[in-house]
């Protein structure tokens, strides 16, 4: 890596690696336990989907196709993006990642029908790629994003606080830097790249734990990436399903109110989205943010065009105390 390369660090939000990495991990057939409820929620649902080709394009083999993770440039990527990508992507390149894929076997028939169908097997795969996104990601990506957020945030700081150096060796066990050189150690894999200027994206992923997905752009439209698991993914499902209401001891406390949307910000989330969670005004959510920040319970930073909240270590650990939970549904803020 060049001074260069180090100028262009920069990280990116992926939402066709969540499909990807999902769809590994359902052809690992381990589902990992933190995403057990997830699974949960998904598996009658992808019954709507033509599995048995997803099966093929992405099987539990140490390699993966580059166009499943092509289009990703900045934390605003949307899928509708990355599957113009794939849809459009060049037919011969395509057929020699999925060669890849599978290291010298005969690729499965439905694989074979999508390679001779050329452009049109790439539309329709992109297609699929599209309602497993409706089905298995898109109702969580709301607070999927939120710990994407949540991560970012934490990896600016500690750049701000140690730098590169105590950046990437940080994102996975897997990375070590030495000097300009950044090291990745996996058995399976030899391979050397020269960035030579081109930069390094950085894509953290709800899916991607316990692995690194190590990309190195040799496709010549991507830049080289490292997908790697997001912090906070821990809660995520519990966060998604949590149906009780907000306790009696905390809305005790700060009001009704204000524990509500407290609960709410454990992880990221703008005023906007706060507004549309609980059902009320803009206006008033956003005092309510401005007391509870000013008392050291809520920070707040800024990602691209939105201004983001989160509960302090401090606000984590009272409405743990309390037990306090979101109650589904709008709440009166007057």
């Amino acid at each position: 890596m060049s001074l260069a390369d180090l100028e262009r660090l920069r990280f990116a939000y992926s939402p066709l690696a969540e499909v990807t990495e999902s769809l590994y991990m359902l052809a690992s057939g381990r589902i990992q336990p933190v995403h057990c409820t997830w699974f949960d929620m998904t598996r009658e649902r992808l019954r709507r989907v033509d599995t048995a080709l997803l099966r093929a394009v992405v099987p539990a083999h140490p390699n993966m196709a580059d166009f499943l993770f092509a289009g990703a440039t900045d934390p605003d990527t949307t899928i509708e993006d990355q599957l113009q990508v794939v849809a459009s992507y060049p037919p011969d390149l395509m057929h020699a990642e999925l060669e890849a894929v599978w290291r010298g076997q005969r690729l499965p028939s439905v694989l074979q029908e999508l390679v001779v169908d050329g452009s049109s097997g790439a539309r329709r795969l992109a297609d699929i790629l599209w309602k497993y996104w409706t089905v298995a990601i898109e109702p969580h990506w709301r607070n999927m994003r939120a710990v994407l957020d949540g991560d970012v945030a934490y990896r600016a700081a500690h750049v701000t606080r140690g730098g590169i150096e105590a950046l990437l060796p940080d994102l996975h066990p897997e990375i070590s830097l030495h000097g300009h050189a950044l090291r990745i150690d996996k058995p399976r894999h030899s391979t050397d790249r020269d960035l030579s200027g081109v930069g390094l994206l950085l894509v953290p992923s709800v899916f991607a734990w316990p692995n690194l997905v190590v990309g190195t752009g040799s496709n010549g439209l991507d830049p080289p990436s490292l997908t790697y698991g997001a912090r906070g993914i821990g809660t995520l499902w519990e966060t998604d399903t949590r149906k009780t209401v907000a306790d009696d001891t905390l809305g005790a406390l700060l009001g009704r109110s204000r524990a509500t949307i407290l609960t709410c910000v454990a992880l990221p989330k703008s005023t906007t989205e706060l507004a549309l969670e609980l059902g009320q005004s803009p206006p008033a959510v956003s005092a309510h943010l401005s007391i509870l920040r000013r008392s050291g319970l809520v920070t707040s930073w800024r990602s691209g065009r939105r201004v983001l909240y989160q509960q302090t270590p401090l606000a984590a650990s009272i409405v743990a105390a309390s037990g306090a939970v979101l109650e589904a549904g709008s709440v009166n803020l007057a």
